[in-house]
């Protein structure tokens, strides 16, 4: 098979590390893809929304699959186009992708599907929005009604937090109790009114030690989280997920691809944060390096709507996926800072590097981004896992580097 990989990060890197190892590849492009991916992929500038761009160069090399990585060109509609080319895309479409396009529609179906989620209300003017959060009160979350690279949450942990979230993010806004309790990610296969399911994932996206700070785009993850077993997940499965893919087919707008929950587990069972359309990052960094199984037939299989051979099967070993960001991140990284020392972490047993903010500047590796590597390591235990993660992050050198010093505990 043709294939056309879609994005840049350390998510698309590791999918192409996947689908580079499977024996039904030809030919691997990725769009724009990064300099990790090179020896995996041929690189193709083209940017991950430039839907006529990414279709016409589909065409012209005959691709077979389109597997898209990031949320954004889903949203504006990239499987939609592919299908009108008769290109399979393993993706929803941009009626099915709305359900990451806009908290309020995710908000909407859940409460049609009666998925248990936090109480909400959604603002399309300030004044209304900041007399909501006086009243009710903290803590409280506020949340961008559209794509934020996942910045878009602040939990608010006073009512000044609040105010001040409710000015920087502008409107439209939704904004819903604060759920307490253990979050984690689940992943599916989906393909109409069916799901099979892939696994789970602990993201940390707070910016520092002890979930202090801004929320980031996500600081690191665990995979499998302790406290949710493969049963709990199949449970989750039934609340959260399956009813929604119902309510989407009622509405005409069936959901086709990797969904990803965002669960809070509280006492009084796990209640839906958010959905998103796609692997997660740095979830999929954690995920995919225990997966065991040829990826690119049940991408494939996915895109015809076909899940009948979707099980993917996973090693039992624990695995941890820690972000190296640029001081400044998220809101003003700093970019130039040259990198070294990859191929020493790679060096370490079970250590996998994935490139997300790099660029190369005559012959050297630079950061050129807020989130610029992953550093992912897989062992027997969580604790080995965490300290081979952290040997090799500690054998990258860069001046700007800056990483959580708990990821995993």
């Amino acid at each position: 098979m043709r294939v056309l990989l879609v994005g840049s990060g350390g998510r698309e890197h590791a999918l192409a590390t996947c689908l580079a190892r499977s024996p039904s590849l030809s030919a691997l492009y990725a769009a724009p893809g990064n300099p990790g991916m090179a020896s995996l992929a041929t690189l193709v500038p083209l940017k991950a929304d430039d839907v006529a761009g990414l279709v016409a160069f589909a065409k012209e090399q005959n691709i077979d699959l389109i597997v898209p990585g990031p949320e954004a060109p889903l949203v504006v509609g990239l499987a939609d186009a592919c299908a009108e080319a008769g290109i399979p895309c393993a993706g929803p479409t941009k009626a099915a992708a709305l359900l990451e396009g806009s908290k309020a529609f995710t908000k909407e179906v859940a409460d049609a599907a009666a998925i248990p989620t936090a109480k909400w209300e959604r603002f399309e003017d300030e004044a209304p929005a900041l007399e909501f959060v006086r009243r009710r009160g903290a803590p409280i979350v506020v949340k961008a009604d559209g794509l934020a690279a996942g910045k878009g949450v602040v939990v608010a942990l006073s009512v000044e937090e609040a105010e001040d979230a409710i000015r920087k993010l502008g409107m439209p806004l939704v904004i819903e109790e604060c759920l307490v309790g253990e979050e984690v990610s689940l992943f599916a296969f989906c393909s109409d009114d069916k799901a099979v399911l892939i696994g789970a994932a602990r993201d940390h996206k707070r910016l520092g030690d002890g979930d202090t700070g801004p929320n980031t785009g996500g600081m690191g993850a665990i995979s499998p989280p302790s406290g949710f077993d493969r049963a709990a997940q199949e449970k989750a499965l039934d609340l959260s997920v399956r009813p929604m893919l119902a309510e989407m087919v009622r509405r005409g707008t069936p959901f086709r691809g990797v969904i990803f929950a965002g669960l809070m587990l509280t006492n009084e069972g796990p209640k839906l944060i958010e959905y998103n359309v796609r692997f997660g990052d740095p979830e999929a960094q954690a995920l995919l390096i225990r997966l065991k199984s040829d990826l690119l037939p049940i991408l494939a299989a996915l895109a015809d709507g076909n899940l009948d051979h979707a099980a993917a099967e996973f090693s039992d070993e624990a695995s941890i996926s820690l972000v190296l960001a640029a001081s400044g991140y998220p809101d003003a990284p700093k970019k130039g800072g040259r990198i070294s020392g990859i191929e020493r972490a790679e060096a370490v047993p079970g250590v996998s590097v994935f490139h997300a903010g790099t660029k190369l500047v005559d012959g050297f590796l630079v950061a050129d981004g807020g989130r610029v590597l992953t550093v992912c390591a897989k062992a027997a235990t969580p604790e080995d896992a965490r300290r081979l993660a952290y040997e090799g992050a500690s054998a990258i050198q860069w001046d700007d580097k800056i990483f959580r010093t708990d990821i995993g505990l």
